[in-house]
């Protein structure tokens, strides 16, 4: 039988008096972004950020919870916006949105660095005995798309020393059922007939650093056909789709004619839409998706937003959670 997962893409929206407490304790420029190297105030501050995230998902009655990423100013430059051989730049637009994130440029040997590592142990204990960690990373193909090298001076050394400093982070992590790796780079950037089987290696060597189950979800868009026969050699045990902003008809089309891993991740919530689905819809397309895939069933189906929430207020990411838990549940019981 089909175990249908309910969890997120992680990068949640900070709540309200969070934004105005950390723009008083760390300011309001670019420079004041989070460096990982914060006081005790705005870790504090932080802290209850990730309470907070975790009861919301909680609540919401999801099966594997994220940290939320709160502390995540550069959205998936994250891990490198923090490193010590890392210098961040100007300001440049995030993807095809109005967000943007500092321009990090490598001038040193991406060594591991643990600041992830570090988030996730405090999140690990917040978690209830019965409760699943689920962790999140930027994919090696994407955050070496975001970056600037001004060290490694080869694009394929530079995406190989990226995969080995997020493997590295990914040994430190504390115990996680899943490592979902976000890589909507393959889709809105996809990788030249060069770098499309480099880019499956990359991942291969992130998937490798953990016993759990590794999910790369992309969004905002499609695989082309050759990235995604290529991805399909990577060893992972679920590739994502969203079927939100995505072009279903390609999704399909590339899951039939190429076949997909025995796990499959769905994008069926609109992240940055401020509209609310129902319930009922969210179980529809979930139901809808596996059935127009006759040639397989699925060891596990999971259910997420299609994007990151950090674009929606805080009352519409916690409404679309609460969705999302529902219409998995009752896929659950109707199964």
């Amino acid at each position: 039988m089909t175990e249908r997962v309910a969890t997120t893409t992680g990068l949640f929206p900070l709540p309200d008096w969070a934004k105005s407490e950390l723009s008083e304790l760390k300011g309001h420029q670019k420079h004041d972004l989070i460096s990982g190297t914060e006081g005790s105030e705005v870790e504090a501050a932080y802290e209850r950020v990730r309470e907070e995230f975790i009861e919301d998902q909680r609540g919401a009655g999801l099966d594997r919870i994220v940290e939320g990423q709160g502390r995540w100013d550069d959205f998936l430059a994250h891990p490198l916006a923090v490193h010590d051989n890392v210098e961040t730049g100007g300001i440049v637009r995030y993807y095809d949105n109005n967000n943007f994130y500092r321009d990090t440029k490598v001038v040193g040997d991406l060594t591991a660095d643990g600041d992830v590592a570090a988030e996730l142990d405090a999140a690990t204990g917040l978690l209830d005995a019965d409760e699943d960690l689920q962790a999140v990373l930027p994919g090696p193909y994407t955050l070496a798309r975001l970056a600037t090298d001004e060290y490694y001076g080869d694009e394929a050394e530079f995406l190989a020393a990226i995969s080995e400093f997020l493997a590295a982070e990914v040994e430190a992590f504390p115990s996680h059922e899943t490592l979902l790796l976000n890589e909507p780079s393959l889709v809105t950037d996809a990788p030249d007939e060069e770098f499309q089987e480099r880019a499956s290696q990359a991942i291969d060597a992130v998937a490798d650093a953990t016993d759990a189950e590794v999910v790369v979800q992309s969004y905002w868009g499609s695989y082309d056909e050759k990235t995604y026969a290529h991805l399909m050699d990577a060893d992972v045990d679920a590739l994502g789709f969203d079927f939100i902003a995505g072009d279903r008809d390609a999704h399909l089309y590339n899951i039939n004619e190429y076949g997909t891993k025995e796990s499959i991740s769905l994008g069926l919530i609109d992240g940055q839409n401020t509209q609310v689905e129902t319930v009922e819809t969210v179980r529809d397309r979930l139901d809808w998706v596996p059935n127009q895939i006759p040639g397989q069933e699925f060891d596990t189906v999971y259910a997420t937003p299609n994007t990151e929430l950090a674009y929606l207020p805080v009352s519409k990411y916690r409404e679309k959670l609460a969705v999302l838990g529902e219409a998995v549940a009752e896929t659950e019981v109707s199964a």
